[in-house]
């Protein structure tokens, strides 16, 4: 008798179990960061921190030279605006008669017309020069003080001089407060006692 390898169906094997996962209860405690983890979030959180300053620096920056650039561009227009307007007035006022008054070269003070007049300068030990009248202080041989005119400008004597211009106008009559002729309109010369308006030389007669 043959004997029956088949002994029956055998069960089938079970497959090798995996690792099986495991649930945390309420009760279990989380684990503390490392010291390295620790000291890593604190880097992080700085280093955010320190960009979000440099951010609002370079905003306020900005805004600041935005700021300064219109102020400049703004102050340029009325600048040139002025200098504009005060071009085109003497232009087109150009004023027949102007009154002229001796002042002091490096003071702008207000000083008598005799300081401004060749005759008398040159008869107290003085010169005139460019336009300019020297007379000496306190008589002969002390040291040199210019004058020269303004034109249009006003003030008493011992007054700084308010406005006005060193130039002579031309085309206009320029006379002294006390009525001397200094230049005569349209040809830019002195009368007889005179002297030239624009180049304080002396006229001829």
């Amino acid at each position: 008798m043959t004997q029956d390898d088949n002994q029956g169906a055998q069960p089938p094997q079970e497959p090798p179990k995996r690792g099986s996962m495991r649930f945390q209860d309420g009760s279990t405690e989380a684990r503390q960061p490392s010291l390295a983890e620790q000291r890593a979030r604190q880097q992080a959180l700085a280093e955010q921190e320190r960009q979000e300053v440099l951010d609002a620096e370079a905003a306020r920056a900005a805004e600041k030279k935005s700021s300064t650039k219109k102020k400049i561009l703004i102050g340029t227009g009325v600048t040139v605006g002025l200098v504009g307007l005060v071009a085109t007035f003497y232009t087109v006022a150009k004023p027949d008669e102007v009154t002229a008054v001796c002042a002091a070269r490096d003071t702008e003070i207000v000083n008598d017309d005799q300081n401004c007049d060749e005759n008398y300068v040159r008869s107290h030990g003085g010169y005139v020069s460019g336009g300019f009248f020297f007379l000496p202080i306190g008589g002969f041989g002390g040291p040199m003080q210019s004058y020269r005119y303004n034109y249009g400008g006003t003030g008493q004597v011992g007054q700084r001089v308010s406005g006005g211009s060193y130039t002579a106008p031309s085309g206009a009559n320029v006379s002294t407060k006390s009525g001397k002729s200094v230049q005569r309109g349209g040809f830019g010369i002195s009368g007889k006692s005179g002297t030239s308006g624009g180049t304080g030389k002396s006229g001829g007669s």
